[in-house]
């Protein structure tokens, strides 16, 4: 996974997964069926096969090679480090069968709220108004301290009811954000986009949270200001576009994505490594409709 280095501030730095102080928790806890992301069946709390007793991947460094895409783009906002060595004070589940099932339920929780928390900073970041940003305050000190929590207090939290209530401010927050400066664009909220043409569709301003783009083209698309929150950009065709001031746009969307050098993007997060180096050909346009020929004079 594409490293993504952000600012240096505390609260951001948090949010980073650091592997070198998790157990390998995203290789044991989730689940996954073969298919062309993931080359094998695995049932969630078992250890992929690829986990070395180290803690590490044996093919990291030929996931996709091997059939595993969708390892280089599962993100856990820091979630590993945080249960590994606060919540569970750095005991090793492995040295500790006993509690392993604890630790990857708690893990299970913890997840979902620090991504929560990475949302919330960077719907800071974006300066709203006074009112909504003392309300997405409020909403990040109370989501940092459940993850503070034992993992018993964290089991017993519904997670979906905190993060509706949350996704409430960060809709509004968005909105703000569309509407600085002009008039919001269109609203694509959870559109089903699946390979999409979408070259010289104006998406300016546009509400894309939730928006399935799987495969679509979004060659040379300007994306300005543009909500891509939950947006499923596997395989999305971002060569050339401008990203630049994209809204919630996290790494691990960048890595499921097919760009290359041409594509802009936002400061602070870094080009995939997979990505091509260099486009050897312009980007196709679209064809314009012909023109009527001409009548001869009688």
């Amino acid at each position: 996974m594409a490293e993504n280095p952000r600012s240096a501030d505390t609260g951001r730095e948090a949010l980073r997964a650091d592997c070198t102080r998790c157990f390998g928790l995203c290789c044991v806890v989730p689940a996954f069926a073969a298919s062309a992301d993931f080359a094998i069946d695995k049932p969630a709390g078992q250890p992929c096969p690829n986990l070395r007793p180290d803690h590490r991947c044996g093919i990291h460094t030929d996931l996709r090679g091997r059939g595993f895409p969708g390892c280089t783009v599962f993100d856990c906002f820091g979630a590993g480090q945080q249960v590994a060595q606060v919540t569970f004070g750095g005991r090793d589940w492995r040295a500790e069968p006993d509690s392993a099932q604890l630790m990857f339920d708690t893990f299970a929780v913890m997840r979902p709220l620090h991504e929560l928390l990475w949302y919330l900073t960077e719907a800071l970041a974006l300066q709203p108004p006074a009112g909504l940003r003392a309300e997405l305050d409020r909403a990040r000190t109370e989501t940092v301290g459940l993850t503070e929590g034992s993992p018993q207090e964290l089991l017993a939290l519904d997670v979906g009811a905190h993060r509706d209530r949350v996704n409430v401010l960060l809709s509004r927050a968005g909105d703000a954000a569309r509407s600085r400066g002009g008039r919001p664009g269109a609203d694509r909220r959870g559109a089903q986009l699946f390979g999409a043409d979408l070259r010289g569709v104006d998406l300016r301003r546009a509400n894309l949270r939730g928006a399935l783009l799987i495969g679509a083209d979004l060659r040379g698309v300007d994306l300005h200001l543009a909500d891509l929150t939950g947006a499923d950009l596997r395989g999305a065709d971002v060569r050339g576009s401008d990203l630049t001031e994209v809204l919630f746009l996290h790494q691990s969307q960048l890595d499921a994505a097919r760009g290359d050098t041409r594509t802009r993007l936002p400061a602070g997060l870094v080009r995939p490594a997979h990505w091509t180096a260099l486009a050897v050909t312009p980007l196709p346009r679209t064809p314009r409709p012909a023109r009527p020929a001409r009548r001869g004079r009688r």
